[in-house]
């Protein structure tokens, strides 16, 4: 048996939603953009949303409608994908890493005000594997010192914190539809979303060029657009996120009640929901056993063997040389098993199969 670490969903209906976009010969900035702006606000319980070319482009365009300038800090974590940061550096801001979570591996609140300079400007929590991280005292946290904060939901579509979405909790959240998410727009594309209606009028802006009419460009911006034929795709995918959330869910329950007396599986704090991007393991043989998966036909995943805080375009950053015990540990430990909505029943028992086989239990 093959099992693959994730596969995207394509139905029906998104075949014939492309078709419909290619005859109509309008490509871009169309009706299909707007209506799954519409759509994405609508799902996030959000006011505002902006379609965008990738998740790495939604962040970069929050910050520099934040105002992000030379020399402004952000603080995030170190235990994500490097377009956590990068962005920063691009608009040669500097980035700080907060220690995270060890339970839920989002950022450790208790961690961030004392990383809290003169010149920090903004806080990045990242909702990492599709657990929201701990908004409220990180919101706190962030009025305190008059800082702002983006959501980096790039992995948790419809996730829950006390009952309400992420991507409406902070100032700016930035979400992306890379194919491996929990939902795509068939290749890269992302969402920027905002209850604030200055921040959602500069990023529309900046996205597009940075011209409010066609021949007159009020800011320095990029094209960052979202094609329509990506729209139409991303339009009919949330249509079916809820179910396939579900889906999710409860191939990670069952991962979860046969294997939490072997390896660390994810613990879901009681104020969360949630969405699963990836079910995560944690062992010290991680690496024995992610060979003897292969060997079995299982493919799995490592969700980020090295830290960023560890890339090579950080080690000349002065916020590198920062000491992230519990970061380093778990890069060397967690382990991403197999998992995506049409993930069949016999499968997952499979790769539960080979994995106590490992174990001898």
């Amino acid at each position: 048996m093959k099992v693959p670490l994730s596969r995207p969903t394509i139905t029906e209906q998104m075949k014939q939603a492309v078709i419909k976009t290619l005859e109509s010969l309008r490509f871009i900035n169309g009706p299909n953009a707007k209506n799954f702006e519409t759509e994405f606000a609508r799902f996030c319980e959000a006011k505002h949303a902006t379609a965008v070319s990738s998740g790495t482009a939604a962040i970069h365009l929050s910050l520099m409608a934040l105002g992000l300038n030379p020399g402004d800090e952000v603080i995030t974590v170190s235990n994500s994908f490097i377009a956590t940061a990068s962005p920063v550096l691009l608009l040669k801001g500097k980035v700080r890493f907060a220690e995270i979570d060890p339970e839920i591996y989002n950022m450790d609140p208790t961690k961030i005000e004392d990383l809290i300079t003169e010149r920090t400007k903004v806080l990045i929590p990242v909702h990492l594997y599709g657990h929201p991280a701990d908004m409220k005292p990180i919101m706190e946290i962030a009025s305190k010192h008059d800082l702002k904060v983006i959501e980096d939901a790039c992995q948790a579509h419809g996730a829950l914190y006390h009952g309400k979405k992420v991507g409406g909790l902070g100032d700016v959240s930035c979400f992306s539809f890379f194919p491996s998410k929990n939902m795509t727009t068939g290749g890269d594309g992302g969402m920027i979303v905002t209850n604030d209606e200055e921040i959602h009028e500069k990023v529309h802006v900046l996205r597009n060029h940075g011209r409010k009419s066609k021949y007159l460009h009020d800011y320095l911006g990029l094209n960052y657009r979202l094609s329509e034929i990506q729209c139409a795709i991303g339009e009919e995918q949330l249509k079916n996120l809820n179910e396939w959330t579900d889906k999710r869910r409860e191939h990670a329950r069952v991962y979860t009640k046969e294997l939490k007396e072997i390896v660390s599986t994810p613990i879901e704090k009681e104020w969360a929901r949630s969405v699963y991007y990836v079910y995560v393991i944690r062992s010290k043989r991680r690496d024995e056993l992610r060979e003897f998966l292969k060997q079995n036909g299982i493919e799995t995943g490592i969700y980020y063997p090295v830290p960023i805080h560890k890339q090579p375009i950080f080690k000349q950053e002065p916020f590198s040389k920062v000491e992230l015990p519990i970061t380093e540990k778990y890069a060397n430990e967690i382990l991403a098993l197999p998992l995506f909505p049409s993930l069949s029943a016999e499968q997952r028992d499979f790769v539960i199969l080979k994995i106590k086989e490992f174990f001898g239990k």
